[in-house]
């Protein structure tokens, strides 16, 4: 299948359409694809291309280096986590990939902090810590407006979503795909879904990602330079009853003329506050699409879908 989604899905603007009028595009992309695309999302380009730079720099120290900030200790919620250590769900083999994570800074004394350990920051890269923290504010401005938009879709308030990601567990991802040999089989992180609501994401211009359409068949995703490619998560499934559908993707390996070539993207997910219970709205249930899942909270949600994929242990 070469043909792109690109082909299919349109490439949206914030800014050259009315808010319900975009409203009613992104909910209709997400609802056919569980994918959109945004052009013009309002992300500073320096600020972004700083980000590029340091996550290139730390991922090109020695391993010796990075093992120094392992995420282990915390779920792999925050700091480094190596490479070829996380399984997507019900995978045989390994992602070839390697990544940190970047939280939210919760005020001394919240009691959130129980369930989102603090942020850990690599000492040789000064500039670090205020880039991504500057950047996961810009990422969770972008997505909360991104979720007014599904709100209005859905037919609820434009704020509905406000208190359920105040605080958030969200998360902020550098990955980094190696380079592979020109003759290397396999994929670089297998077919999954996403956990959290909603996931923002940077850098899918290095061909690798694909999505599943609805008759099965894989489709590319090689969005614009700068554009934000934008999935539904399986708690955004969930809460909406199946309505709007979590979407397979994964990431191959290139071809073998870009397989000397590193990957790197900045997926930013955004996540429900941790005691935020997931139910399916009333209007997303009905005779013909009758309740799927029980209630759930967040936090226990995302603990039984991080043992699945390997970063806690059972």
């Amino acid at each position: 299948m070469t043909q792109s989604v690109l082909d299919q899905m349109p490439l949206l603007s914030m800014t050259a359409m009315d808010k319900p009028a975009f409203a009613m595009a992104f909910g209709a992309s997400f609802q056919q694809f569980g994918f959109a695309m945004i052009g013009d999302h309002g992300m500073d380009p320096a600020l972004i291309e700083r980000g590029w730079m340091l996550t290139r720099q730390f991922f090109a120290m020695p391993d010796a280096a990075k093992s120094r900030y392992d995420a282990r200790a915390n779920g792999g919620q925050r700091g480094y986590t190596a490479f070829g250590r996380e399984i997507a769900k019900d995978a045989r083999e390994n992602d070839l990939k390697e990544f940190w994570h970047v939280g939210r800074d919760l005020p001394a004394g919240d009691p959130l902090g129980r369930t989102m350990p603090p942020n850990i920051w690599p000492d040789e890269l000064p500039g670090f810590r205020p880039i991504f923290t500057q950047l996961f504010a810009e990422f969770d401005r972008v997505g909360a407006e991104l979720l007014s938009a599904i709100a209005l879709y859905l037919g609820l308030e434009a704020g509905w979503f406000d208190g359920a990601i105040r605080n958030g567990n969200s998360i902020l991802r550098l990955l980094h795909y190696p380079p592979v040999s020109p003759q290397a089989p396999g994929i670089r992180a297998g077919a999954h879904e996403d956990i959290n609501l909603i996931t923002l994401l940077l850098g899918a211009e290095e061909g690798g990602l694909e999505l599943k359409d609805r008759d099965g068949n894989w489709l590319p995703v090689v969005p614009p330079p700068g554009a934000l490619v934008i999935n539904v998560g399986d708690m955004l499934q969930r809460l909406t009853n199946h309505v709007l559908p979590s979407t397979s993707h994964r990431v191959v390996n290139p071809p073998p003329d870009r397989r000397g070539y590193p990957r790197y993207s900045m997926p930013f997910f955004l996540h429900l506050r941790p005691d935020f219970i997931i139910d399916a709205l009333p209007q997303c249930v009905s005779e013909n699409n009758p309740r799927r899942d029980p209630p759930i909270s967040a936090n226990a949600y995302l603990t039984e879908r991080l043992m699945e994929i390997g970063l806690i242990e059972k």
